[in-house]
């Protein structure tokens, strides 16, 4: 009897351990699936009604998936586009009423040709998809000051619940025009459809302010998403060394680059700005440090991951992973990372129309994959 009970007390023990030293697993296991691959640094992706996939390559290319293969011939009818530095030809957006309209958004960098040099803005046009080609091209927004260098594009494109389009625009590397309402640098715009500015903008009446400014004081916002349940727009934006930001974004607001943030200057990791908080200046939800360079973001809401809906996920650059966040309240109660370099750079990540989770790998033989529940 007493050697059984001692068998007993050492096999718990035992159990025990394991489970103090056993990794953490998600809360739905899951496989990855490589829906197709051969993309040169994909950037965006939209799903068309009839199942193809339309999907941005940074050089300035934009390519059609269709029934799992990556057609050659690349969609003829795009504007001029520099790719330089991290621009090039960044995301893309159905209208809400696609299947009535046929209307595609996509953002990009734009130059501007000089006698001895270029300059660059992000810019977002619009045209309709007739077999491979873009027809009735439309320029609706284009970036007011333009400069050289290739950095800090933003260009995520989102519409909200009433069919207004929402553009985010990086600071291009020169931080205090993020804090200057007449420059485009760094902010949020927010258009009607077809370009036109809403009555109801904040800086609509202004002086010496753009009436397409929805918010500004931001870096380089490169992940921007509608909540499922609040219709809220959410974005993140890259930090510098550190201080990379999830915020909810309203109407005016000020959030706060380069005057406040949680991040430091790169190298020295010297201070920058004031400090962390100031009057009259949105702090985030919630921030990264160090940066994991996020890029692309999505709210699960659908079936086939029970224990997902409602998280939000994020793709990681730096650390080569998909970062998951439970949330509750508005608050972020939960951090996982998943992935950890095993796919390389995720620059986007998407809802699918088939319930599953898709993501592009930044690459020079970028892909999309798809995430599926372990059966």
């Amino acid at each position: 009897m007493i050697k059984m009970l001692t068998q007993i007390r050492m096999a718990l023990f035992i159990l025990l351990v394991a489970a103090l030293v056993s990794p953490a697993i998600s809360a739905s296991p899951f496989k990855v699936e490589t829906v197709v691959s051969g993309l040169e640094h994909p950037w965006g992706m939209a799903f068309l009604p009839d199942g193809r996939i339309l999907v941005t390559e940074r050089p300035g290319r934009l390519r059609i998936v269709e029934r799992g293969k990556l057609l050659a011939e690349p969609v003829k009818g795009l504007p001029p586009i520099e790719a330089v530095g991290q621009g090039g030809l960044l995301d893309i957006a159905l209208h809400p009423d696609y299947q009535n309209n046929g209307w595609i958004y996509f953002s990009y960098s734009e130059p501007k040709r000089g006698i001895i040099f270029s300059e660059y803005g992000t810019a977002v046009a619009r045209a309709r998809l007739k077999g491979h080609q873009l027809k009735e091209l439309q320029l609706i927004f284009s970036m007011n000051k333009k400069s050289d260098g290739g950095r800090h594009f933003g260009s995520r494109l989102i519409f909200d619940r009433k069919n207004y389009l929402y553009i985010t625009v990086g600071e291009r590397g020169e931080r205090e025009r993020a804090q200057d309402l007449n420059d485009h640098a760094g902010s949020v715009i927010r258009l009607h459809d077809d370009g036109r500015i809403p009555n109801d903008n904040p800086f609509v009446k202004t002086k010496n302010a753009r009436p397409e400014i929805y918010s500004y004081g931001h870096r380089n916002p490169q992940g921007m998403v509608l909540h499922p349940e609040t219709g809220e727009v959410w974005l993140h934006e890259h930090g510098p060394q550190g201080g990379d930001e999830i915020n909810r974004i309203f109407p005016g607001r000020n959030y706060g680059w380069p005057v406040i943030t949680y991040g430091a200057n790169y190298v020295t990791g010297t201070k920058i700005g004031e400090g962390t908080h100031k009057r009259g200046m949105e702090q985030p939800l919630h921030h990264w440090t160090p940066s994991i360079a996020p890029s692309g973001m999505a709210f699960y809401n659908d079936d086939k991951f029970k224990h997902w809906q409602g998280n939000l996920f994020v793709g990681s650059l730096k650390f080569q992973l998909l970062v998951r966040l439970e949330l509750r309240d508005h608050k972020i109660i939960k951090e996982e990372q998943l992935l950890k370099q095993q796919l390389g750079r995720i620059r986007d990540v998407r809802n699918g129309p088939d319930g599953f989770l898709y993501l592009l790998t930044d690459a020079d033989d970028g892909a999309i994959v798809r995430l599926l529940p372990e059966s």
